[in-house]
């Protein structure tokens, strides 16, 4: 069976079985008792750093965020978040366009990216079904071509908050340093950097030469078909929104009277959002990495959960704007 014709989706009825293995539930229940112990462990430093003041957790944290300038963390939080949907449209754009639908119009792919914040709510995975549809329907492009563009939106995405938490460790070592007194960091962190950097070549190399293996899965043809300069462009065009979110959050924190620098968020907050990207309900890998890296200000796990909820619910509002013109693109 050629390519074009071959299918990696299950039917409903496998579906629903994998779901529903003993595995599947293991997995899941593993991930929840996880969340607890990170919300548990978060809780305690927060606790610990009331007790300091003769105050509860509770009061500690009210006193924390009712000493935020609100007004002027909207109007930071507000604009980034439609930057944020402008770049992101534009790189999804670009790597469509390359590896699915040359004939593709930005305007086409903002009421199909706006609509996928909606469905991130629920799952950021199903959010990527918008997409897939849109592309069959619109362009004939088979759903397994669609995924793998998509696949490698998201190594490259991992890949481009490597080299900026590189750029930042290198260039502010000693913050990493000081804040290993609960982790090894300063070993941690340049250890998977390395690897990393040297991983990447290597994947190129073999998807762009030979035959057979993992080359030959219909899933990953995307990668057949970059090239190098392709994957340094997704990072370039991916840039302003890690950059933006670097100086979003330093100025957010100040409006918060947490003292960090540019350096810190340019080394630390790359970590932090690939440790959101861990498969944990809440982001809680990331809560419990907020407090390792401040630990002199444990109530940043709250503040990031705050950032969190409130980025990915103004993303869903944008996608509602565009929802009626996503309906026609996908349904229409």
């Amino acid at each position: 069976m050629s390519e074009e014709t071959s299918s990696i989706d299950e039917s409903p009825t496998a579906s629903l079985e994998r779901r529903k293995s003993p595995w599947s539930i293991a997995f899941r229940l593993a991930t929840w008792i996880l969340a607890a112990g990170c919300f548990y462990l978060v809780y305690t430093k927060i606790e610990e750093a009331a007790a300091r003041k003769d105050l509860n957790a509770w009061q500690y944290l009210v006193e924390f965020f009712g000493d935020a300038n609100w007004l002027f963390w909207l109007a930071l939080m507000i604009p980034y978040s439609v930057f944020f949907f402008m770049v992101d449209s534009h790189v999804t754009w670009r790597v469509v366009r390359w590896f699915n639908a040359p004939q593709l119009k930005f305007t086409s792919m903002l009421p199909i990216r706006a609509s996928a914040y909606i469905l991130s709510l629920v799952n950021e995975q199903v959010g990527k079904g918008a997409m897939t549809l849109y592309l069959l329907r619109h362009h004939k492009v088979p759903g397994w071509r669609a995924l793998s563009s998509m696949i490698l939106l998201g190594l490259m995405e991992i890949f481009q908050l490597l080299l900026f938490s590189a750029i930042g460790v290198a260039l502010n070592f000693h913050l990493v340093v000081e804040a290993s007194s609960q982790w090894p960091l300063d070993i941690i962190l340049p250890a998977v950097m390395i690897f990393a950097f040297v991983y990447l070549p290597l994947h190129i190399a073999y998807f762009r030469t030979g035959e057979g293996g993992l080359r030959e899965k219909p899933i990953l043809t995307a990668f057949r078909q970059a090239r190098p300069v392709h994957y340094f462009l997704i990072v370039l065009f991916k840039a302003p929104n890690l950059i933006g979110a670097v100086i979003v959050y330093t100025f957010a924190l100040d409006l918060f009277q947490v003292e960090v620098s540019l350096g810190q968020m340019l080394a630390f907050l790359p970590v932090i959002f690939l440790a959101a990207a861990l498969p944990l309900p809440f982001h809680a890998g990331a809560l419990v990495l907020w407090t390792v890296l401040f630990p002199d200000y444990p109530e940043v796990a709250a503040f990031s959960l705050v950032m969190h909820t409130f980025f990915v619910v103004f993303n869903a509002t944008i996608g509602v704007m565009f929802l009626p013109r996503a309906n026609r693109e996908l349904f229409g």
